[in-house]
């Protein structure tokens, strides 16, 4: 058996037992794998209905141009089948957005537009504007507008929910479901809630979103707003395909929490999920104790790791936000395992021959070469070689004439792979100034010493 084009392969995504991060919890928890659709993502699943249903409406003609407001995984769905069915894609996004997600949208040929994430929706800057701006200067185009687009829901009421019943036996107790544009909710949802009244429905939110507190008293405050990192979920606007009437409560995350999960369940649970996956799963943890050992819940999990990897994967990218704090693998922790050693280093007044005795008796290979106190250059033993081989003249001359490029600078909580990646043949080692401003340096053999001892 073969399928026409890869639009024939999406849905039918597996679910998936979690077993180690959920093993506090009562009942049986199930991941929906929406990474196995062609465009790693539930959004696939909107975006063809979507463009189906524009097709047969006559909104989207032969040769047009879709046009959208994405975070990147509508995008990746739309342009995929724009590539199938012959159309041209321009889509607008955030500088919130991993780049990963924009370089992949353009590796289908579509057409991206980064806006900035901190304006209004209504301000002419925004991506939502911008995409509106597109829509009415471009000929032929059609906006697929997920926020509003009833086929968005529409989706994930004739596939997603049918599978959940199917694949659950009818036993599903519990819904998770992160809530961005609301669709993938409310059409499951809807359907589930056909075939039991009683299935609850659990929306997860994130703090700077107005979700959470529209649902429980009804008003929509701007003072909720803000920015936050967490991709996928959250809205500062009320889509229409949100319906709150299907959705029993909303939980919000927090970022730190939401990135971490999203860590673990890689490392707990060999998933490969994104960021909404794990704001849904850090939701579930802290709604878990209303669960009993009867219940079956199924969580989405929306997309794929790989759009995360300069983010929610990235060690150093967690440091920076004060989300990890790993001691044993960075900068601080290598300098506290090595003890105190203080730094040598060779003025530039200082002859190229002085500069070469200081560093065979102290039994150095390498030295910061400094200009008043500062760092600004560097030399080993083989740049003053090649210089003394070159021209033994210069064993008289300052080591500045032949100091090259200054070691890089990196910070206390820098990472080790993150400082092993900036050391080879030309740079040896790298420089650090600790919590009292003192200037340390760490070479390739502190990281061994420090490996060694982990």
């Amino acid at each position: 058996m073969w399928y026409n084009s890869i639009l024939e392969t999406i849905g039918n995504t597996p679910l998936v037992r979690l077993n180690k991060i959920t093993g506090q919890l009562k009942g049986t928890i199930l991941a929906k794998i929406e990474t196995t659709n062609p465009g790693n993502s539930i959004k696939d699943r909107m975006a063809i209905q979507m463009i189906e249903d524009a097709e047969k409406a006559g909104l989207l003609k032969p040769g047009g141009t879709i046009i959208e407001g994405t975070s990147g995984n509508t995008g990746m769905g739309l342009a995929i089948a724009a590539v199938v069915k012959g159309y041209r894609c321009i889509f607008t996004t955030t500088d919130k957005q991993s780049k990963e997600k924009i370089d992949a949208l353009r590796a289908f040929g579509a057409e991206v537009i980064v806006c900035p994430t901190n304006v209004d929706p209504e301000d002419p800057r925004s991506y939502y504007s911008v995409s509106s701006r597109l829509q009415k200067e471009v000929p032929n185009a059609w906006k697929a507008n997920q926020y509003d687009n009833p086929s968005n829901s529409k989706a994930h009421y004739e596939q997603t929910g049918p599978e959940i019943w199917e694949q659950t036996e009818g036993k599903i107790t519990h819904l998770v479901v992160g809530v961005g544009t609301g669709g993938t909710i409310s059409g499951t949802a809807k359907y589930l809630r056909e075939q039991n009244p009683d299935i609850k429905v659990w929306g997860i939110d994130t703090y700077g979103s107005v979700f959470k507190k529209y649902k429980e008293t009804g008003e929509f405050d701007k003072n909720e707003i803000y920015p936050y990192i967490t991709e996928g979920i959250g809205e500062d606007f009320l889509p229409e395909n949100v319906n709150f009437d299907l959705i029993d409560l909303f939980e919000k995350v927090t970022d730190k929490d939401a990135a971490l999960m999203t860590r673990e369940l890689a490392r707990k649970e060999g998933i490969f999920a994104g960021n909404s996956a794990g704001a849904a799963i850090a939701g579930l943890l802290q709604l878990g104790n209303s669960l009993k050992e009867s219940d079956v819940v199924v969580v989405i999990f929306h997309d794929h790791g790989s759009r995360y990897m300069g983010k929610m994967y990235n060690e150093d990218w967690l440091r920076e936000r004060g989300f990890l704090k790993d001691e044993k693998l960075t900068a601080k922790s290598i300098l506290k395992k090595r003890g105190e050693q203080g730094i040598v280093t060779a003025d530039t007044q200082q002859s190229v021959m002085e500069t070469f005795n200081m560093m065979k008796t102290l039994n150095i290979s390498q030295i910061p070469v400094t200009q008043q106190g500062m760092v600004i250059g560097k030399v080993t033993e083989s740049d003053i070689l090649s210089a003394l081989l070159e021209n033994p003249s210069l064993k008289s001359s300052s080591v500045e004439e032949i100091a090259s490029k200054p070691f890089p600078f990196v910070d206390l909580n820098t990472s080790i792979d993150k400082i092993s990646s900036l050391i080879n043949k030309d740079t040896q080692a790298v420089l650090v100034e600790d919590e009292y401003g003192k200037i340390n340096i760490i070479t390739q053999y502190d990281i061994i010493n420090a490996i060694s001892e982990v």
